[in-house]
């Protein structure tokens, strides 16, 4: 049986934790009940077992069932370790879907809602000296005005759309630190300038220095300490009288040089708490010539379109090293970089596409319903998203929404464009460096920084400077959709190509799988269409593309690899089709 026992968020990584995954007490609440019936004092052994962070729909959790539960309830019982005793306790969830409340010994200790952002609290005031019991509840039903990504909100899964994962589906875990510790954190490389950025928020105020270290390979860039006069605090680092050549300090696909990061807070001279990350020095723009830019240098983007779901645990990846061994996939078929797909991912994505150089996009999961409720959802789990990946280094772009998904009239109502554009500067006001597709694939609305377009229609490499002619996109449709919602026109944005492909192999099909194309016959017949697409794609201005997909997923067949995440095709083909056909940017 999967396990997950590696520090679960290293990109802040503290050195004093307590890892809560493995075996947990977990019941099903039908009825409702367990609140009424305290199950949340923690005196109540719950009747199944599971393994967390798994949830309970796949096999890997020990349970393994289908049908659909919206209330489960978990129990553990958990000592905090002789080392870390006499410390405050931060417990923290990676993610919990949907709404978790969380009781230790019975006092309530938080409520969080949103199904793929993390969150954690201070629990030090609720322990007891020996053993403790930790209740969590999570409310997870089948509604479309909450973000869903492509968890099926009828009974049974179908089209792309497939098994929920309820509940518990990252690694839970304790933090210790002192008196005081860093609640959030930024970190933003300014190349131009030759320094880096930054915003310490302190939990309690009660720390009143900081020191923050930066080293490359081994050795320091600077040092530096300084006094944290509220609890939020910003401050800058100058790089432009260091020994280092500072060109090679950058990080890009070919060199992803990174450096590593160490804070410290102080109170009153004593260190109350350290943590660690990494930082690369990268820039992303779009120049003076409409072209999106790396580091100043023209970026042509090869991004494969990733869900990130495994055969046995779903949404959860069953080890950090799967993640990174998708992306050693992706890199050897000759990807640049992918589009994590409805899915705010587990961290170690992230982390190993900044350390392997690999550019990673994040999308917003899609509510399906447009409403008040809808909207206040999206926002509030949008934010909190955000406030973590801004900190990524791999990270280039954002899509807040997906296909007119929640917002199906977009094109001619002016509300739904106008919650499109919220999101724009939303994230603009989060992380302005960084390009947002507002509404990725067609019926775009302005403002966006980037014009994106499906299309699974398009079969033939004579077919795409036909359609798609060097800025001529008004007026245009992309398979049956407006490529732009009505009362917005293309302003001159680089255009990309972000979904396309989804072939599937005859041999694959049954009655209840598909693909977005027609099968092909054979895998010469794959890689003779495959080649023909991507001629096409060398024969407009598009500034990159995304292909449909990584993996197979459960009903879905149109993968590079199968549901297992086992290579259909021959590497090495792959990489020289995708990596042809470039035109210059």
């Amino acid at each position: 049986m999967a396990e997950r026992k590696e520090y679960p968020r290293p990109q802040f990584r503290r050195e004093s934790w307590q890892n809560l995954n493995g075996a947990w007490e977990f019941a099903f609440d039908d009825k409702n009940e367990g609140k009424a019936q305290g199950w949340w004092k923690g005196d109540k052994k719950l009747g199944q077992k599971i393994n967390v962070p798994f949830s309970y729909q796949y096999p890997a959790s020990g349970i393994n069932d289908k049908t659909v539960h919206d209330i489960t309830w978990y129990r553990r019982t958990f000592v905090i370790e002789k080392k870390n005793v006499g410390k405050r306790v931060l417990l923290c969830f990676n993610a919990a879907d949907y709404e978790t409340d969380v009781w230790v010994n019975g006092i309530h200790a938080v409520t969080h809602k949103g199904g793929f952002a993390p969150f954690s609290v201070d629990i030090t005031d609720y322990l007891n000296g020996a053993k403790n019991v930790l209740v969590v509840r999570c409310y997870d039903s089948l509604e479309t005005t909450v973000p869903r990504g492509k968890q099926m909100w009828a009974k049974k899964p179908s089209g792309c759309h497939y098994v929920p994962n309820t509940g518990i589906w990252q690694s839970v875990w304790l933090d210790f630190f002192g008196q005081d510790c860093i609640e959030s954190y930024s970190l933003r490389a300014d190349i131009d300038h030759r320094c880096v950025h930054g915003e310490i928020h302190t939990m309690y105020a009660l720390a009143d220095e900081a020191e923050i270290v930066l080293t490359f390979q081994g050795k320091i860039l600077q040092k530096q300490r300084f006094i944290l006069p509220h609890k939020r605090t910003r401050f800058t680092i100058d790089f432009s009288n260091i020994a280092f050549d500072f060109n090679g300090l950058l990080w890009s696909v070919e060199n992803p040089n990174l450096i590593a990061v160490d804070f410290t807070l102080y109170a009153k001279g004593e260190a109350v708490d350290v943590a660690h990350t990494r930082l690369g020095m990268r820039k992303i723009h779009i120049d003076e010539n409409g072209k999106i830019c790396l580091n100043n240098k023209p970026l042509y983007q090869r991004l494969i379109l990733d869900q990130g779901y495994w055969e046995e645990s779903g949404l959860t990846p069953p080890s950090a090293e799967a993640l990174k061994r998708d992306i050693e996939l992706a890199k050897a078929m000759g990807f640049n970089g992918a589009r994590k797909h409805q899915k705010f991912e587990d961290p170690y994505f992230y982390y190993y596409a900044e350390e392997l150089g690999f550019l990673t996009w994040c999308e917003m999961p899609s509510a399906y319903t447009f409403c008040k409720e809808e909207a206040a959802a999206i926002t509030h789990e949008w934010q909190e998203i955000l406030s973590v990946a801004k900190n990524f280094t791999s990270n280039i772009a954002y899509v807040p929404l997906n296909e007119s998904w929640g917002v199906r009239e977009i094109c001619t109502d002016k509300a739904q464009q106008d919650f499109a554009r919220s999101l724009y500067y939303l994230t603009k006001s989060i992380d302005g460096e960084k390009l947002v597709s507002t509404n990725d694939g067609f019926e775009n609305v302005n403002p966006t920084d980037i014009v994106t377009i499906h299309d699974y229609e398009i079969e033939k490499a004579e077919q795409f400077p036909e359609k798609y002619k060097d800025g001529e996109y008004d007026g245009l449709y992309t398979q049956s959709f407006r490529l732009f919602a009505e009362g917005n026109k293309y302003e001159g944005q680089p255009v990309l190509f972000t979904e396309f492909g989804g072939m599937a192999l005859k041999a694959d099909e049954k009655s209840d799988t598909w693909g977005y194309n027609e099968g092909e016959e054979s895998a010469d017949s794959f890689y003779a269409h495959l080649t023909g697409l991507l001629q096409g794609i060398a024969q407009t201005e598009f500034q990159g593309y995304c292909y449909t997909q990584l993996t197979d997923v459960q009903q879905e067949i149109n993968g590079l690899l199968r549901a297992d995440h086992t290579p259909k095709f021959d590497i090495q083909k792959l990489k020289t089709i995708f990596e042809t056909g470039k035109r210059k940017c």
